[in-house]
């Protein structure tokens, strides 16, 4: 064993704090992204029909994020969406190691519930589908933020936590698989792009 093992705090910190740094991505790197999966893989193989325990979000929160990631990239007939991707868990052990998105998320998800309960009487898992919906669309669109500053906060804390699950998803097999990349991959001849769908 070295002298000075690295543990799987400093690798996490690392890697949150080091997302600001460009990326292919829209937030984290690629092989900092991997590595985040591979982690949240062990720990799921390790404990088999064991859910996964938040480890910054408490169950309120947690249980809102894994609904708005739900919502940011669903589920369709071709493949599975962010939450069976394993964006919440991916957000939530980055969240865990830096501050800042301790911060930005942690405010948000409060912002997003103090806004419903203004606006319907509920937190926003509690709001009624269309409720979520209008506030979502309203939250998506920085010049909505413009017009009123009093969403500015929801406003950010949307486009960031849009960054993350999207960072999330396409890192992960499902996402890579729905791409449907697959890799430097050398062809005995090319057949082309294909033509555009015609529009009626």
């Amino acid at each position: 064993m070295p002298a000075n093992p690295i543990t799987r705090r400093d690798i996490l910190r690392t890697l949150a704090l080091g997302a600001a740094g460009g990326s292919v991505l829209q937030i984290i790197p690629l092989q900092a992204a991997e590595h985040v999966h591979r982690m949240i893989k062990k720990e799921k193989t390790a404990k088999p029909g064991v859910k996964y325990k938040p480890k910054f979000f408490p169950p309120h929160q947690y249980e809102t994020l894994t609904v708005l990631c739900g919502m940011i990239i669903p589920s369709d007939e071709h493949s599975g969406g962010a939450v069976e991707a394993g964006a919440p868990e991916f957000i939530d052990l980055l969240t865990s190691e830096n501050k800042d998105y301790q911060l930005e998320l942690g405010g948000g998800l409060m912002w997003l519930d103090s806004v419903c309960i203004d606006r319907h009487g509920r937190t926003f898992l509690d709001s009624p589908s269309y409720a979520r919906k209008e506030l979502l669309d309203q939250i998506a669109y920085r010049k909505n933020a413009l017009a009123d500053p009093a969403i500015s906060q929801g406003v950010e804390f949307f486009g960031f936590l849009r960054k993350l699950t999207t960072d999330a998803f396409y890192t992960s097999a499902i996402g890579i698989k729905d791409l449907q990349y697959i890799g430097n991959t050398a062809l005995k001849e090319f057949p082309g792009c294909p033509a555009p769908p015609e529009i009626a």
